[in-house]
């Protein structure tokens, strides 16, 4: 399935918003370097709902890594991209 980097952005937002409701109450501006942990502040069972709603969203799976292991939105979505080639 072909993705814009954009569209893989604007989903994975939506998922991140859904996992946390704060982080869009908070206003927290994400971007590509926003931080999963740091800057989100988000729980384990958090990181594990955005990895399963990624799985479902996208139809990929993660393969030995999880969401817990990329640092920022951009690892996230560098993962993505090369899983929907």
């Amino acid at each position: 399935m072909l993705m814009t980097r954009e569209k893989i952005i604007e989903q994975l937002k939506d998922i991140l918003f859904s996992a946390d409701p704060s982080i869009k109450a908070r206003a927290i501006e994400l971007s590509e370097d926003t931080r999963m942990a740091q800057d989100l502040g988000l729980s384990s069972i958090g990181m594990l709902y955005i990895a399963i709603a990624i799985e479902e969203t996208f139809n990929i799976r993660f393969d030995n890594v999880g969401v817990s292991d990329f640092g920022c939105v951009r690892d996230i979505v560098d993962y993505i991209s090369e899983k929907l080639k």
